[in-house]
């Protein structure tokens, strides 16, 4: 896929769109609409920025993603429900307009190359605490989700060898804070996210049992 040097940019609170990741959202601001249709009738490219928190105006982060529509759904109010699918990472460089929406020169970013010695060791690291993280939700799980065991979603992970996606799938899938997501997209070199990824889900992992022991 070819990436344009300039697209349109959705800028929303505590959201980060990751490769790869599926974001469903509800078009229905008049400016986004606006902004939508232009996609559709083009390359189906927008990027999704996460606002930056205590910011007066709506400033996005630099680093963002850049998505395309898969689906889209038009609704009777003249909103659409609709599913972006994450392509890569963009610095967003400039902006080329503000009104209707706002438009940004972008650049994608990608990921350098890598130690697999020491990736492979981060990567057992990260499964370990994927499997814990996973057992410590259980309990708040409904009984469909209940039926797959923590053995086969384990299984499921060390099937995907490409340490970038990884690190990008259980991110997107189990960090909760917005800021953390946010970190873990603007690191580029993987050795560093998956160092990232670890620290979160440790930290997440300690604040549910201290949560168990009150």
């Amino acid at each position: 896929m070819q990436i344009p040097d300039q697209a349109p940019v959705m800028t929303l609170p505590n959201v980060a769109l990751f490769p790869q990741a599926l974001l469903p959202l509800h078009i229905f601001e008049p400016r986004y609409r606006k902004m939508l249709d232009q996609v559709l009738h083009s390359n189906r490219l927008f990027i999704v920025a996460m606002r930056k928190p205590g910011a007066t105006r709506e400033v996005p982060f630099s680093v963002a993603g850049l998505g395309l529509v898969r689906v889209c759904v038009g609704n009777a109010d003249g909103s659409s429900h609709m599913i972006l699918q994450g392509v890569t990472r963009v610095e967003l460089t400039g902006t080329v307009s503000s009104r209707p929406f706002r438009v940004c020169r972008i650049r994608a970013l990608e990921t350098p190359a890598r130690d697999s010695v020491t990736i492979d060791a981060l990567m057992a690291k990260v499964r370990d605490l994927v499997s814990e993280r996973i057992r410590q939700e259980l309990p708040a799980l409904d009984t469909s989700v209940k039926s797959i065991s923590v053995k086969e979603i384990v299984a499921s992970l060390e099937r995907l060898r490409d340490p970038d996606r990884v690190a990008d799938l259980v991110s997107w899938s189990l960090l909760r804070g917005a800021a953390e997501r946010q970190t873990i997209l603007e690191t580029l070199e993987v050795e560093a996210r998956l160092k990232h990824l670890i620290h979160f889900l440790m930290a997440e992992i300690n604040l549910q049992r201290i949560y168990k022991l009150k």
